[in-house]
């Protein structure tokens, strides 16, 4: 009887079991077989289509720093080290001093031409004695040789008988006389020229070791350095030991050389770039907005002010490859804004307000006739619609949607 019992059950049980089974495996096929889509609702708003151009921030507004340029005679060997310095970023008012150079060695050196300059000014006033010495020796010998014709002149008067040969004799006496004083006239102009000759070189000298004396003093003057105007420090990358790093206190410089620039906070602009086919787009005054690569919270609002002429090539890129220079000024300011920062500016080229906005991605077929899948009930149905501008993101419709719609995201 159990037995009975027993198989009936059994057979029910595995049939129930079975038919569970398939049951459930038809549910979970039409589960698999029924997608689910993304879906977006159209909004009203603004958009904006944007080109992104990158460069570098800087200031239109700013004086360089540099290091002198020593104009006396060592100025080629001349050791510049930084003896006092601003800190970066420190702001500073038109005439602060910002830096000063170590002028000990030039003030030695000056201390030792002004010595020489003494020595020169010393052998002039040596030889003007000396020639003096010399010119009045040179005058009693002329007025010797003077004395000596007029008194060989008056021996030649007939004063009582002379022999012819005594008569030639005083002649000859008068010729060599006269001929002696004459020679002595040339000399002395000659002398005299000499004399002034010797004199300016030693003047020359004198006036070139004053000149290079002046030209240090001048050096120490320049190695103080004063800022032209109000601004901010900015210090320059330099190489030190084989390392490229920040201009500090301490660091050697070599003439001329570009260490500071104290900018204009107010005056930051963005340096960029853009391909030729996008300047077609960009026009002056257009509104951009500015991100720094530093700060990526951090926006400043600008706008176009400069669009270059010509097109410019780089070494490291491709011949063909030509970019136009743009410049973006930045408006407002913050201590983060610094000149040299690697920044990106989205320059707005279109726009358009109040208009009906979708995902870029649920428009079928963009370049024929553009459709998009509004919700109808429980289904989908393809609604052709007029587009306007896009972005990355959104596009915007101008007819074939309302408010509200929803469509599908492909």
């Amino acid at each position: 009887m159990r037995f009975k019992i027993t198989v009936p059950l059994t057979i029910a049980m595995l049939a129930g079991g079975t038919l569970y089974l398939l049951h459930g495996k038809q549910d979970v096929s039409q589960q698999a077989k029924t997608p689910g889509f993304k879906v977006a609702k159209v909004s009203t708003g603004t958009i904006t289509r944007t080109i992104r151009l990158t460069g570098q921030t800087s200031a239109r507004k700013y004086a360089n720093i540099s290091a002198p340029i020593p104009r006396g005679g060592e100025g080629g060997r001349a050791s510049l080290i930084l003896l006092r310095l601003v800190k970066a970023g420190s702001r500073v008012k038109k005439g602060d001093e910002v830096a000063a150079i170590d002028a000990q060695s030039t003030l030695d050196h000056i201390d030792d031409v002004m010595d020489t300059v003494k020595q020169a000014e010393s052998d002039v006033l040596k030889r003007k004695a000396e020639q003096a010495i010399q010119w009045e020796t040179l005058q009693q010998t002329l007025r010797q040789a003077k004395a000596d014709m007029d008194k060989a002149r008056l021996d030649a008067k007939p004063a009582g008988i002379l022999t012819p040969i005594e008569r030639e004799l005083l002649e000859l006496n008068v010729q060599q006389t006269e001929a002696r004083y004459k020679e002595l006239q040339k000399n002395t102009s000659e002398q005299q020229a000499s004399f002034a000759a010797e004199l300016r070189i030693l003047e020359i000298t004198a006036i070139r070791q004053r000149r290079h004396m002046e030209r240090h003093q001048r050096d120490v003057v320049k190695f103080t350095m004063n800022s032209p105007m109000d601004g901010l420090a900015v210090m320059q990358p330099i190489f030190r030991g084989g390392d490229f790093g920040q201009v500090d206190q301490g660091d050697q410089l070599g003439p001329g050389q570009l260490f500071m620039k104290v900018v204009d906070p107010l005056s930051m602009q963005l340096e960029a770039k853009a391909n030729q086919v996008e300047t077609s787009e960009l026009r002056i005054g257009q509104s951009v907005t500015i991100r720094l690569d530093a700060f990526p919270g951090l926006e400043f609002p600008g706008a176009v002010y400069s669009i270059g002429a010509l097109a410019t090539g780089s070494w490291m890129q491709n011949y063909y490859i030509r970019l136009i220079p743009v410049n973006i000024g930045i408006k407002g300011s913050d201590g983060r804004l610094i000149p040299d920062l690697s920044a990106s500016g989205d320059v707005v080229v279109e726009k358009q307000d109040n208009v009906l906005l979708i995902p870029f991605s649920a428009v079928r077929d963009r370049t024929g006739n553009p459709t998009v899948q509004v919700r109808d009930g429980d289904k989908f149905v393809d609604r052709a619609v007029t587009l306007g501008i896009h972005n990355e993101a959104q596009i915007a419709v101008l007819s074939g949607l309302k408010a509200g719609d929803e469509v599908r995201i492909n």
